[in-house]
């Protein structure tokens, strides 16, 4: 008993079997376009209609797919906790960014006077850990993280924006 092809597969199975055989007719017309043009022939008008269907179909799928990838993009960015990354990176790099800190401090020249302190390294030693701690708490402080998501919410939603703008 013969089955139709409609039957047998379904419609994205077909619809992407025809995206694909576009896809390589356009790989194929590319590349002979080229070697006619290289070798000093015009483009053959078949060559040159594959060309522009296959111009028409990606600028006609670019966009949902677009739109498809930056939704998910959006959805993995949003479920993040990305302070806590950053706070364990400062926690794993402490060292090289209290000495980085302390540095930073001795080489400032509002800060200079400092060394006319007695103890001046111990201050800026104890100056650098206090400061990391803080940022350290901060970072760990839900509220940190609500900023954190609240500022991605924002800009993912004016990205989805300007992206669905240009597609009308």
């Amino acid at each position: 008993m013969p089955t139709s092809l409609a039957a047998a597969h379904s419609t994205l199975t077909i619809t992407l079997w025809i995206v694909g055989a576009l896809v390589v007719l356009a790989v194929i017309a590319g590349y002979l376009g080229r070697l006619f043009l290289r070798r000093g022939l015009r483009e053959p008008f078949v060559v040159r209609l594959i060309n522009r269907a296959s111009d028409s179909v990606v600028d006609v799928v670019k966009r949902p797919i677009t739109i498809a990838v930056l939704d998910e993009v959006a959805a993995v960015l949003q479920t993040g906790h990305y302070t806590r990354n950053i706070a364990s990176a400062l926690e794993e790099n402490h060292l090289e960014i209290k000495e980085m800190v302390a540095e930073k401090i001795k080489s400032d020249p509002t800060a200079g006077r400092i060394n006319l302190v007695p103890f001046h390294d111990r201050l800026i030693d104890q100056v650098s850990e206090a400061t990391l701690r803080v940022i350290l708490e901060v970072l760990a402080d839900p509220r940190t993280d609500e900023l954190v998501s609240d500022m991605l919410r924002d800009n993912i939603t004016q990205i989805r924006a300007a992206v669905r703008d240009r597609q009308d």
